[in-house]
């Protein structure tokens, strides 16, 4: 693991505390639980391509895509 230092303002800083000591665990483990979240969320919100790609895989069923393409553009 890699340690890092960050600023964060002490209105943050408290409620991390606060927080900490609720779930009775480290401030540096709910920073890291927050981040797995954020991504977690980003990656819902916003998937990589392979992962866009691998999902719509097959989902073309009107034969060959390009020259459906190429017809379309043709109109043009």
């Amino acid at each position: 693991m890699i340690r890092t230092v960050i600023s964060i303002s002490e209105d943050d800083k408290e409620w991390l505390e606060k927080r900490a000591a609720e779930d009775g665990i480290p401030m540096t483990e709910v920073v890291r639980r927050a981040l797995h979240l954020m991504q977690e969320v980003e990656e819902r919100e916003k998937p990589p391509t392979e992962t866009l790609l691998a999902r719509t895989r097959g989902l073309w069923k009107k034969g060959d895509g390009l020259e459906y393409q190429r017809r379309l553009r043709g109109e043009w």
